[in-house]
C-alpha cells in the first residue's frame, strides 16, 4: 500500500486494530488517538488525520484489506448553515450574558450529546476568532451587554475546572472498566474450575 501520511500497511493495520479495541472498551476516538500517539511517538493530530484519510480511501483495494472485518466508517459532517450558526450563537451568547460558561451553554444546547456539544463549541470559537464582528452584531441584535472584561478570566477558570473534572471522570471510567474486565475474567475462571470439578 502506498504510504499515507508516512504509515506503512503494517502500521495502518496496527492503528485500525488499536481503534477497534479501544472502541470495544468504550473509549472515545479522541482518547484512542491520544493513547496511540503516546504508544508510537506520533503526534495526536497526525494519528487522527491519518485515520480519517484512511477511511476516505475505502475504495482502494489495499485499504479494503486493512479495514476488512471492521465497521469503522467516517461520518459525514454537514456544515452549519448561516441560519443555524446564528441560532447557535444567539443561544450561547444569551447564556453567557447570564454568567454561564461557554461549555455549560453548549452542553445545554446540545442536550448532553457530546459530539454535538463539541461541534457547537468549535463553531462558536471559530466565529469568535474569524468573525468577531458577527458576534458583536448578534449581541446587539439580542440586546445583550458587552462581555465584562473580567468574565473571560472566570470563563477560563470554569473551563479549566470542567476539563479537570472530565479528565478525572474519564480516568475513573477507565479504572472501573478495567476492574469489570478483571472481575469478568475471574468469574469465567471460577465457572470453568467449578465445571471441571475443582
Amino acid at each position: 500500500m502506498n504510504k499515507i501520511n508516512g504509515y506503512t500497511a503494517e502500521e495502518a493495520g496496527s492503528l485500525v486494530k488499536f481503534v477497534c479495541e479501544g472502541k470495544s472498551r468504550g473509549l472515545t476516538l479522541t482518547r484512542i488517538f491520544e493513547s496511540y500517539a503516546q504508544k508510537t511517538g506520533r503526534a495526536k493530530g497526525s494519528v487522527r488525520n491519518y485515520y480519517y484519510s484512511l477511511l476516505k480511501k475505502r475504495d482502494d483495494e489495499n485499504v479494503k484489506g486493512v479495514l476488512a472485518g471492521t465497521n469503522l466508517k467516517a461520518e459525514k459532517i454537514r456544515p452549519f448553515t448561516d441560519e443555524e450558526t446564528d441560532k447557535i450563537l444567539r443561544a450561547i451568547l444569551t447564556e453567557k450574558s447570564k454568567g454561564v460558561s461557554v461549555r455549560r451553554a453548549v452542553l445545554k444546547l446540545a442536550d448532553g450529546d457530546d459530539k454535538l456539544m463539541l461541534r457547537y463549541q468549535n463553531k462558536y470559537r471559530n466565529v469568535m476568532i474569524k468573525q468577531p464582528e458577527r458576534i458583536k452584531a448578534i449581541m446587539e441584535e439580542c440586546g445583550l451587554p458587552p462581555t465584562p472584561a473580567g468574565q473571560k478570566k472566570i470563563e477560563d477558570k470554569i473551563n479549566e475546572l470542567y476539563d479537570d473534572m472530565t479528565r478525572a471522570l474519564r480516568g475513573e471510567n477507565q479504572r472501573l472498566t478495567a476492574l469489570v474486565t478483571k472481575l469478568s475474567d475471574e468469574n469465567r475462571l471460577l465457572k470453568l474450575q467449578i465445571k471441571n470439578g475443582r
